[in-house]
């Protein structure tokens, strides 16, 4: 039985300045609904995913919450069975916190949004609205927009004309727009926090003739204006003597701001040593550059990720977070921007990765992908199902198929019959569904891992014929089964994605969003 704390308690641990993390374990659309302000969103169906990597040192105190639902109780079960020492339930949960008016939030990535309003409003960062930017489009003079947001939003649409820059990557073109002065220079995203962060870095950097994109691509939807659909420009390299001057300017910024940093032995010292403390090690190049190589146990998380999404990487409140980058540019403005948000122990590695090759620092290459934790002890114990068995199965035999992945991966395609439910309501949600502990049931989801863990929840409940799609959804479809789209069938309500307005193309959404990006400035 997990430790009971009190709403005061975790106020007060909060408020404190020690080390801790708060997890809100329901699914992500209810916390995007409201949440514990300065929570992080972590699904009981994430857990064996991500809490190594969202908290590094298993002995920091963690207090999980939902809605009193009896979730965060069995989170806090499958936490210890993973060897994490301090893991407490909020008496009450959310609905007591705010019953007892502690403060509460809505929305995702709040922090970060909060920060990017905030430096709009102090810093004054100009803006420039969709139509003025379509009208200097068809004049004569020079116009270049940088889309801030990811490769994988750039390549669905974008500002006609838009180049992709990754929004960590706009110091390594500082220099060049330096030289750029009768240009018309111009940052957008979806909406505004990555806008106005880049428009601030070139700033910050010496470029003053930027602006950001007035509310980003939904702006320029609800302008009436057309997007470019999947452009197939590649992402520019930035002019070599512009990349070969960022360091230079990053790091006369990190010596005017103070920001702190660590040698490749000192480091090197940290990553050996059995410490107590929670340290995060955040490489903000590429994800290209980073599966080329890295320094092990190093997170990829490229730079305008990192400010976007702060709370989503760093869960541990007052850890020591260290940017890395090849020379330390980009790694010395995400430090910046932590430190301005308040993330006191931000610092960054000297000399970037190139010192550390330089000093015998050890290089892993690839993406990094840890198995989910207590996956193997988990696989031992199920018992496995072919493709080509279940399809041969008779019709009168036919077995229960749950697929326990995402409900957009299901929504895309699944076993035709298949139902949808969460891994974080199956305890609850199954014994309604099937009461008949003898009934056979088959988990599905893309890649069979979260199958093999639902797999011993399942046989927890009493049921005792459960059986694991071997290699998931995929298996099934390299033999050329045929497979069903659309999200017709579910157990839990499909909550667990949380899509940007930009994605969806609501525009009443889009405006719903944008007001309350806005307003978190006030």
């Amino acid at each position: 039985m997990a430790d009971k704390i009190t709403c005061g308690e975790l106020a007060s641990m909060m408020a404190a300045e020690t080390l801790h993390a708060v997890f809100d374990v329901r699914e992500r659309g209810e916390f995007n609904v409201c949440q514990i302000a300065g929570a992080t969103s972590l699904p009981r169906s994430q857990i064996e995913f991500r809490i190594a990597e969202l908290v590094p040192n298993a002995k920091i105190p963690i207090v999980v919450y939902d809605d009193d639902s009896g979730r965060a109780g069995l989170a806090a079960r499958t936490l210890a069975q993973l060897s994490y020492l301090n893991v407490s339930v909020l008496e009450g949960g959310l609905t007591e916190w705010a019953n007892a008016g502690y403060p509460t939030a809505s929305g995702v990535n709040v922090p970060s949004k909060a920060f990017g309003e905030k430096v709009h409003h102090e810093r004054n960062i100009p803006e420039i609205t969709p139509e003025e930017l379509r009208r200097l489009q068809l004049q004569a003079g020079e116009v270049l927009i940088f889309d801030a947001r990811t490769p994988e939003e750039y390549r669905r649409f974008c500002i006609p004309g838009g180049v992709n820059v990754p929004g960590g990557d706009l110091v390594l073109w500082a220099e060049e727009l330096k030289q750029k002065r009768e240009a018309t220079l111009v940052v957008n995203c979806a909406g505004r926090t990555r806008s106005i962060i880049g428009a601030a870095i070139l700033r910050r950097l010496g470029v003053g003739n930027v602006r950001a994109l007035k509310n980003g691509t939904m702006g320029w939807v609800l302008a009436g204006l057309e997007l470019e659909t999947k452009p197939s420009r590649e992402t520019p390299e930035p002019p070599q003597n512009s990349r070969a001057k960022a360091a230079t300017l990053a790091w006369r910024v990190a010596e005017e701001e103070n920001i702190p940093s660590l040698t490749a032995s000192e480091l090197n010292a940290i990553c050996e040593s059995e410490n107590t403390e929670a340290i995060y090690l955040v490489d903000v190049r590429s994800e290209s550059e980073y599966t080329a190589g890295h320094i092990p146990r190093s997170l990829s998380v490229p730079g305008g990720q990192a400010v976007q999404r702060a709370d989503d990487f760093i869960a541990v409140r007052h850890s020591r977070v260290v940017f890395i980058s090849e020379r330390g540019a980009r790694a010395v403005m995400a430090a910046y921007w932590y430190r301005q948000m308040g993330f006191r122990h931000a610092l960054v590695l000297d000399g970037g990765l190139d010192t550390w090759r330089q000093n015998g620092g050890s290089i892993a290459s690839g993406l990094r992908r840890n198995a989910p934790l207590g996956l193997e002890a988990a696989r031992k114990l199920a018992q496995f199902i072919s493709p080509t068995d279940l399809k041969s199965l008779p019709r009168e035999t036919s077995p229960a198929v749950l697929d326990v992945g995402s409900s957009l991966d299901f929504e895309s395609g699944h076993i035709p019959g298949a139902k949808w439910i969460s891994r974080g309501w199956l305890e609850f949600k199954i014994p309604e569904e099937l009461p008949n502990r003898a009934q056979r049931i088959v988990l599905s989801c893309p890649d069979g891992q979260n199958s093999i863990l639902a797999a011993g929840a399942c046989k927890e409940l009493g049921y005792e014929n459960v059986l694991v799609l071997d290699g998931g959804l995929q298996a099934w479809k390299a033999v050329g089964y045929p497979t069903e789209a659309g999200l017709a069938s579910y157990l839990s309500q499909p909550n667990d994605i949380v899509l940007s307005p930009s994605v969806r193309g609501d525009k009443d959404e889009m405006k719903r969003y944008l007001d309350w990006e806005t307003k978190l400035g006030h």
